[in-house]
């Protein structure tokens, strides 16, 4: 019988926790790898044995942001109402950077460029689940003349800029999901009219 490994599937999912919680109460620059693996009731080796570096740690966090993204996009039922369920996707977007803030700064906002690559295959997957929900869009003829790449471009900058806003503690509006809501259905509207070429 072999011997049992030492740190496992749960160790890395206790020291995801653990880095996640830390980032959140102290930002990226004060990610400190012992404190993490305190949390975590382990040892610092635990991160090299699992992920083989802070930047890897960082990376895996980028990973599991996008993971998530991934899934809760897919999990988004299919209407025959194509720009609703953008609407919807742009909530669950706003739901999770709520959640995961410390996540969502990894992922989005601290673009190292020692842990971005680590990350970028789960960052292309979930822009690709997000692209797929706007293909109904095109084959409608109602993008107005712009590719799906430019279309998901700007409604990915859209909900980062918001994101981004609302987790500075701005007050965007008394009701802030329904400005969000009025936010991407005037974004959504506007695709359907064609490009000024002038």
């Amino acid at each position: 019988m072999g011997r049992p490994r030492e740190h496992d599937e749960n160790t890395a999912a206790e020291l995801l926790t653990a880095a996640e919680q830390l980032l959140h109460e102290r930002g990226t620059e004060g990610l400190s790898l012992r404190e993490v693996t305190r949390r975590a009731s382990t040892s610092t080796r635990a991160v090299y044995s699992v992920f083989g570096s802070k930047e890897a740690l960082l990376g895996a966090l980028g990973a599991h942001a996008m993971d998530t993204l991934h899934e809760r996009i897919n999990a988004l039922p299919s209407t025959d109402d194509p720009r609703r369920d953008l609407v919807e996707a742009a909530l669950m977007f706003r739901h999770f950077a709520r959640e995961h803030p410390a996540l969502f700064e990894v992922a989005f906002q601290h673009r190292d460029p020692a842990v971005w690559p680590r990350f970028q295959a789960a960052a292309d997957a979930a822009l690709a689940a997000l692209a797929q929900r706007f293909e109904p869009l095109a084959a409608a003829g109602r993008l107005g003349g712009r590719s799906v790449p430019e279309a998901v471009t700007a409604f990915h900058a859209l909900c980062e800029g918001m994101t981004s806003l609302e987790l500075r503690h701005r007050s965007l509006a008394a009701h802030p999901e329904q400005l969000w809501r009025n936010a991407f259905q005037a974004l959504l509207a506007g695709y359907a009219t064609d490009i000024d070429t002038e």
